[in-house]
């Protein structure tokens, strides 16, 4: 089983089926699915159409067509001395610890609930429990894919316009700020934490003074929670630039008045920059297609 696994979950006739999302394929529950048949006993349905002749004739050609170390010669030898009688069963473990096969994932424990399979695969059993509910699954798998095609775009546009924000913020000339100059004792205190020297170089205040000042707001998130999105990028460098202040030694009073005049000079280059409106804009996006998904 892949470590760099993901897990989602579609809707299909008001049945929750579980995806598994290994590197960038999707795999199907095919237990949920079953549970379709018979909710007490999803694994003996699964074990019973691997265990049918026809089943085995299109999933072990999956195989062969696409997976190069499969065990074609095992499946073979076993198509003729097993497959078709009574006595011959398969299960996801077997398939997969005998025929090195990475169609159907068995059910780990650590990694996945249930068996999970390629939708090639997943498909094929659906229409072998129902080819109406198959239907339905396609037309919510295909709806996952698409938000998921439209995410990938979202983060590769995000990616682009946060490289040139940065890139401003090196270039673009220092206009008038609007981050909290530091008072004489914000230099001089002492904080315990170091989120805290990033919170009052650019908030101008702890994370306790802010939910003192906020205490409805509190109950439900932070002050970085609650902030725009500039400051959030800012933020962002900030952190990166607090990394390396640590590794030259300087203390902590000098950092923080680093990092303050670095958010000053951030917040000129940034507030009006063409690039910053883009990014703004496509959060705003963002959220109306997470809101049109919700509703649907």
């Amino acid at each position: 089983m892949k470590k760099d696994s993901v897990t989602t979950e579609i809707v299909v006739k008001e049945n929750k089926i579980g995806i598994l999302r290994v590197e960038n394929v999707n795999y199907i529950s095919l237990t949920d699915l079953a549970k379709q048949a018979n909710p007490e006993d999803p694994s003996g349905v699964i074990r019973n159409w691997m265990s049918n002749k026809n089943s085995f004739d299109y999933y072990s050609l999956w195989e062969e067509l696409n997976n190069e170390n499969f065990n074609s010669v095992e499946s073979h030898r076993i198509k003729i001395d097993e497959v078709g009688y009574n006595r011959f069963t398969m299960t996801p473990n077997r398939w997969k610890r005998d025929f090195n096969a990475i169609g159907i994932i068995p059910s780990s424990g650590k990694y996945s609930k249930g068996t999970f399979a390629h939708p090639d695969i997943a498909f094929e059993f659906a229409s072998w429990l129902s080819p109406e509910f198959k239907l339905y699954l396609i037309k919510e798998f295909e709806r996952l894919k698409t938000n998921e095609a439209y995410q990938y775009k979202i983060e590769w546009s995000a990616t682009r316009l946060l490289s040139k924000v940065n890139y401003v913020v090196h270039t673009d000339a220092i206009k008038e700020c609007i981050i909290p100059n530091l008072t004489e004792s914000q230099k001089q205190h002492v904080y315990s934490d170091e989120a805290d020297i990033l919170n009052v170089a650019l908030f101008g205040m702890t994370a306790k003074q802010w939910r003192d000042k906020n205490p409805e707001l509190a109950k439900n998130g932070n002050i970085r929670d609650y902030t725009d999105l500039l400051h959030l990028v800012i933020l962002n460098n900030l952190q990166n630039t607090s990394a390396e202040l640590i590794e030259d030694g300087l203390s902590q009073r000098e950092r923080l008045i680093r990092l303050n005049e670095s958010a000053k000079r951030q917040m000129k280059s940034l507030q009006n920059s063409k690039s910053m409106k883009d990014l703004e804009l496509l959060q705003k996006q963002v959220k109306e297609e997470n809101n049109l998904l919700t509703n649907k």
